[in-house]
């Protein structure tokens, strides 16, 4: 067994993207059991696994869902979009910075068996 070791970790303040993103994928897994309780269906059928990355006016959206089919991609689109409005949102376009309106929203979830 070693006598010493080397701890090391990350922290990134609120707004960075990597905050951002997870914000992203956990309100896209929240929608899936929101909407599987609204329907009154049982979450443990519910399947939903979610990865988000950003770079400038871009989101790609990855991951494998099974659940309720009321949800589309356009209300997983609005979904992203609202949720990083509070990070993104406010870059002022001018500073060639990140917009919630022009960002081009990649959604590759696929439907899980």
């Amino acid at each position: 067994m070693r006598s010493s070791y080397l701890f090391t970790s990350e922290s990134v303040s609120e707004g960075h993207p990597d905050k951002v993103c997870d914000r992203i994928s956990d309100e896209i897994v929240d929608l899936f059991f929101r909407e599987g309780a609204r329907e009154g269906g049982d979450p443990w059928t519910i399947r939903a696994a979610c990865e988000t990355l950003a770079t400038t006016n871009k989101v790609a959206i990855a991951g494998e869902t099974r659940g309720p089919s009321s949800v589309t991609k356009q209300r997983i689109e609005q979904v992203a979009r609202t949720a990083a409005y509070g990070h993104f949102g406010r870059t002022p376009q001018s500073d060639g910075g990140f917009s919630r309106e022009r960002t081009d929203l990649v959604d590759a979830l696929r439907r899980a068996a």
